[in-house]
């Protein structure tokens, strides 16, 4: 049974950090282009957007607002993909999702941050982050 459990969601203040971490299960992990999308508040949940993605290569996207801010990275034996969060921002408020894809995006972490949101083949149930001014 595939899972992918996402924890390390919390509330902070403008300028501080997170760690999210997802741990997955039930499929060949280090197969598998990984990557956070993000649900902004008053957005429906297909209108994910892609935050970071990484490859098995460790090659990585990165969407611009979060570019210098965010570091995704992964860790193969242990299953487990992070995303460290630095100055945040309450434009970062959201729900948090972890993915994966094993399909035409697998080695190709740009076109999955734009396509991921309609087009992953597994999703977490989420972690919310909410950023205060």
């Amino acid at each position: 049974q595939v899972q992918l459990v996402e924890s390390g969601g919390g509330s902070v203040q403008a300028g501080g950090s997170l760690t999210l971490s997802c741990a997955a299960s039930g499929f060949t992990y280090s197969d598998y282009v990984m990557g956070w999308f993000r649900q902004a508040p008053g957005k429906e949940r297909e209108e994910r957007e892609g935050v970071a993605t990484i490859d098995n290569h460790s090659s990585r996207a990165y969407e611009d607002s979060v570019k210098g801010r965010f570091t995704i990275s992964r860790d193969n034996a242990a299953n487990i993909l992070y995303l460290q969060m630095n100055s945040l921002e309450p434009e970062d408020t959201a729900i948090y999702y972890c993915a994966a894809d094993v399909g035409e995006h697998r080695l190709r972490p740009g076109s999955f941050l734009v396509a991921g949101g309609d087009e992953a083949d597994y999703w977490g149930q989420g972690t919310q982050v909410t950023v205060s001014s």
